[in-house]
């Protein structure tokens, strides 16, 4: 088996490698939005890698983390390709290309696609943690854990997803609030979804030795997700542009579910 340093250098080197691939795609293309499509298979990517770098890991263990990270990537990237094609560059990338003007193309690719890189990276140590040890050699309590929260956090944001796809479907909602279904108990259930994956899959990782440290994957998916790049992004203007948004926000929780305030 390769060693630690080895391992985490070569898994790092090959994301970025791939990232900087999709930036001068995006450069040709002018569209810097493929790189949130590219979010979740690279993910599954990364779990096939270290797969193949971890041939004395349980094996059982290594094809249970493969599968799972492989089904929410796909998902999730599949989701997002439907949802994007045919349409302009998102409205954050957007924004970006017209404030840093000519210094677009370096920027985004260092603020934008290579951080993007390092972070999915960091996220992924709970997969590579759980593939790499030899022991124990079969599953147990802690993966099977994992599974239930990995399989209760997929169901989550599968469905707030959908629910959202439905709405927007729909001509009569153009312009309206979203707070139906479980849009009606959190403002963000596809990121709480998100989240919940993740801290299934370190469970998954704890069960093997010093597994536990990874948990900086988890931790930084959540910060992600409810403090930069997630709900606050995504909010900052949003108010402006779905009028009752910011009565939706005064009565639903922005990440964690709970029955919404009464008015």
């Amino acid at each position: 088996m390769l060693s630690l340093l080895t391992h985490y250098t070569t898994t790092l080197a090959v994301t970025a490698g791939i990232f900087l691939v999709l930036w001068i795609v995006s450069l040709r293309i002018r569209n810097a939005s493929i790189v949130d499509i590219w979010w979740g298979p690279g993910f599954a990517l990364i779990a096939l890698l270290t797969f193949a770098l971890t041939p004395e890991g349980a094996l059982s263990r290594r094809q249970l983390v493969l599968i799972l990270t492989t089904i929410w990537g796909l998902r999730l990237g599949t989701h997002l390709l439907v949802r994007n094609t045919g349409r302009e560059e998102d409205f954050r990338y957007a924004a970006m290309r017209r404030a840093w003007g000519h210094g677009f193309a370096a920027k985004s690719l260092t603020r934008v696609f290579l951080l993007q890189a390092v972070l999915m990276w960091l996220v992924s140590f709970p997969v590579q943690a759980a593939m790499r040890s030899a022991t124990p050699a079969t599953l147990g309590f802690f993966d099977y854990t994992g599974v239930l929260v990995f399989a209760f956090g997929l169901f989550f944001e599968t469905i707030g997803d959908l629910q959202l796809s439905r709405f927007k479907a729909d001509p009569a909602n153009a312009g309206r609030v979203m707070d139906r279904g479980l849009w009606r108990f959190t403002r963000h259930p596809n990121y709480f979804g998100d989240a919940c994956v993740w801290w299934g899959l370190w469970l998954i990782a704890v069960s093997v030795p010093g597994g536990f440290w990874s948990i900086v994957g988890p931790i930084a998916m959540t910060v992600l997700l409810t403090s930069v790049s997630g709900v606050p992004m995504l909010e900052r203007t949003i108010g402006e542009r779905r009028p009752g948004y910011d009565e939706y926000v005064r009565r639903t929780s922005a990440f964690l579910p709970r029955p919404p305030r009464a008015a």
